[in-house]
């Protein structure tokens, strides 16, 4: 229960229509695991700006504890748009601080005592970060209750194959969305199979603890081996969706390091997704009874 939950990759800013806002999934990630009561952690990498700056400040004021290297290279940004159906379209600063999180001994230290980390296919669009990424994961412990989270992600072609196979070789938990299913299930090469099979496909070739696929409006599903829970997607009023899958990882993990079985975390994570659909930005501060 004291290990660290790590969330490494990108830390960036959301500029939103209504102004910026702290955002990447790592952050997300971690925030919502903190509002467990769990230890979590940020990794990553911000420029000598005044956004980078302002990204610890934000971090600080939520109470997220981080391991931000300060690098020569500008604070990532996001330009969002929401659509009329509150879903975000995403235009990704290219060759920013988040493209080269450097490997280093404080970063040795966090992985051997790490017991679940999340990582994600975007912040590996560079080679620097990718191979800090993989070597975190690869120095984490082997211990089969140490939960290594591939949340796929695909984010505007900043991503290949290799990139995904690597990443799901190294993952025992993989988190998907039905359209990014449809996308890989391309790339692999068997298209034309029903989304709940090609799942199944995935566990067994990569050996998963849990696959969990995400599916919008038409719920939601875990896959463990031999079984799958499904849930429906409740009806609410949409704000944005801008880290509502994030938050339904950090729900889920949480949820399942504190002893809760896969279908109570798989309730948990979908009341608190939905909840963060409703609210404006990534971060919104859950209600206590979600949390407790």
């Amino acid at each position: 229960m004291n290990k660290l939950i790590v969330g490494i990759g990108e830390a960036l800013w959301d500029v939103l229509p209504e102004g910026k806002k702290l955002g990447g999934a790592p952050a997300n990630f971690a925030y919502h695991v903190s509002q467990f009561g769990l230890n979590s952690c940020v990794v990553s990498a911000i420029g000598n700006d005044r956004l980078g700056e302002e990204i610890i400040e934000q971090l600080n004021a939520k109470g997220v504890k981080y391991n931000i290297d300060t690098v020569p290279y500008p604070t990532g940004t996001v330009q969002v748009e929401i659509d009329q159906a509150g879903i975000p379209q995403y235009n990704i600063k290219e060759n920013v601080a988040w493209d080269n999180i450097p490997y280093t001994d404080t970063l040795y230290e966090i992985a051997k005592d790490a017991c679940a980390v999340c990582y994600g296919s975007l912040a590996q669009r560079s080679v620097v970060s990718r191979e800090t990424i993989n070597r975190f994961i690869d120095k984490m412990s082997c211990d089969d209750e140490c939960l290594k989270v591939f949340d796929v992600n695909l984010r505007q072609g900043f991503y290949n194959k290799e990139i995904l196979v690597s990443s799901m070789e190294r993952c025992n938990v993989l988190k998907i969305n039905d359209e990014e299913l449809v996308t890989v299930s391309r790339m692999f090469g068997y298209p034309g199979i029903d989304l709940q099979d090609k799942c199944w496909i995935l566990l067994g070739k990569y050996n998963l603890k849990m696959l969990i696929l995400t599916c919008g409006i038409n719920g939601s599903y875990v896959f463990t081996p031999g079984n799958v829970s499904f849930q429906e997607t409740p009806v609410v009023e949409v704000a944005d969706t801008v880290g509502a899958g994030d938050s339904f990882t950090a729900a889920f993990i949480a949820s399942i390091i504190k002893g809760k079985s896969v279908q109570e975390a798989h309730k948990i994570a979908v009341k608190v997704s939905a909840y963060v659909c409703t609210q404006n930005g990534a971060m919104p501060k859950l209600p206590e009874e979600y949390t407790e």
